[in-house]
């Protein structure tokens, strides 16, 4: 079942939300600076695929050790963390998770505790931030049609689901109860598609798209 983290919204000045990194490092960083983000003051909360495909897939794994960072588990976490148990390797392979393979001893060590780290990672963020909105990040989809804090959802169904965004795409349309805004990455978008209160922010930064970072608060 899906865990979800609650974070108070109250203890940050500024808010900030961010879509699929999958390495882009670089990108995130310059990113922040646009912003002026302070380690000090502020919160980024990531929708997950911090790793695989982009060229640094261990600083993008080493965020989740800063106090300033909130990230739920996206599904290439998923297929690392299962790799390492020796579940599915070539899925990861396949989606990739070659990097890590090709790392030396030392580094594939540091991988490997951070990969680890990564398993305890929520499959939900919920905070209200400061204009009152209730707010879900979650990496793929809520598959439920109301958000209930604490309620047991499928966490396959949290980081792999298309379906939602696939209707919607298609013009069927569908507001999830219970939380004023939800934001998604997993599939990747050109430019941010929002549909009923559902924001898809994953904008391919990997693929030759952008980064997209989103103040909240």
């Amino acid at each position: 079942m899906a865990l979800t983290q609650h974070i108070d919204s109250s203890k940050y000045r500024k808010v900030f939300v961010v879509g699929d990194l999958h390495g882009c490092l670089t990108q995130l960083n310059l990113a922040l600076e646009s912003q002026a983000f302070s380690a000090r003051e502020d919160l980024l909360i990531s929708v997950g695929d911090l790793i695989d495909r982009g060229e640094d897939s261990i600083g993008c794994l080493e965020l989740i050790e800063k106090p300033w960072f909130a990230c739920v588990r996206g599904n290439h976490e998923q297929m690392a963390i299962d790799a390492l148990q020796g579940r599915n390797v070539d899925r990861w392979l396949r989606n990739g998770g070659d990097w890590f393979f090709k790392l030396p001893p030392a580094l594939e060590a540091r991988a490997r505790e951070l990969i680890i780290q990564a398993a305890n990672l929520p499959h939900m963020i919920e905070i209200t931030t400061d204009d009152g909105q209730f707010t879900v990040v979650a990496h793929a989809d809520y598959p439920l049609n109301t958000y209930i804090s604490g309620q047991p959802v499928d966490d396959y169904a949290v980081i792999w689901n298309r379906e939602r965004i696939t209707e919607s795409a298609a013009g069927n349309l569908s507001t999830i109860a219970g939380a004023q805004r939800f934001y998604f990455g997993h599939t990747p978008v050109e430019e941010i598609k929002k549909y009923a209160n559902q924001y898809y922010i994953d904008t391919g930064a990997v693929f030759g798209g952008h980064l997209t970072l989103l103040q909240i608060q």
